[in-house]
């Protein structure tokens, strides 16, 4: 597989978070990681690609692995150098910076290559809306630009391996749309793409596959169409 998540076990304190979680995406694939609020899916994406420490967690058992290499332990640039990028959860854009700006911050592993203004121009072509918000703050932009943006400027980096985290979060169905459009775009050109989204029915559109996390364990798992008809799914999310 292309991304292996082993028996990862978290805890935020005394709080265990995940308890022997296990999944995986390959090349080219799109997943998802589903499940009610408070289910662990935030804190898996988080736990493979090592952004635990900003907010306070700790593996305490399993490990990461990407292309058949341990990558637990490392930093968040390594990780993008790898050809792992995150778009996270809040979009998180540098709000007094421009739009080109943020984009810049998203090549900065990039610094010293020749092909940068390339691939922002690239990604540009991919959101021809922020083109015309160039030199605009990122804080002036709406809540669907600002999304925009911030998978923008997780792509600059040409991964080859996209998680995003709650893409849908504040957005209309129409710029919802929009974006569902463009994550199939940047899939079909070759992008692996690990997706936690508590709109099920967006995600079970754009996913090939899907984890579903109850109490921070994974209680069902299977290709979409699958999916719908299992009885544990509609337990998890309709409640019988």
């Amino acid at each position: 597989m292309f991304l292996e998540v082993r028996e990862i076990s978290v805890r935020y304190g005394t709080v265990e978070a995940l308890s022997g979680v296990s999944f995986s995406i390959g090349p080219g694939e799109i997943v998802a990681l589903l499940g009610p609020n408070g289910a662990g899916k935030s804190t898996a994406l988080k736990a493979a690609c090592g952004g635990l420490g900003m907010v306070g967690g700790e593996i305490t058992h399993g490990e990461v692995w990407f292309e058949e290499t341990p990558i637990t332990t490392l930093r968040t640039d390594q990780l993008v150098r790898r050809g792992i990028s995150l778009v996270p959860e809040g979009r998180r854009v540098f709000g007094s910076l421009s739009v080109l700006e943020n984009l810049q911050m998203g090549a900065y592993t990039l610094i010293g290559k020749s092909n940068i203004r390339e691939r922002i121009e690239h990604v540009l072509n991919l959101f021809p809306q922020l083109q015309d918000r160039i030199r605009l703050a990122a804080a002036s932009l709406s809540t669907g630009e600002q999304q925009m943006l911030a998978i923008a400027r997780g792509l600059v980096v040409s991964p080859r391996l996209l998680m995003a985290d709650e893409p849908s979060l504040g957005l209309s169905p129409k710029v919802l749309a929009a974006v569902a459009d463009k994550l199939v775009e940047v899939n079909s050109a070759g992008t692996a793409i690990l997706l936690v989204e508590q709109n099920v029915s967006i995600a079970l559109q754009l996913c090939h596959r899907a984890y579903v996390f109850e109490a921070g364990r994974i209680v069902l798992d299977g290709a979409r169409a699958d999916l719908l008809d299992a009885p544990d799914f509609r337990r998890v999310f309709l409640g019988g």
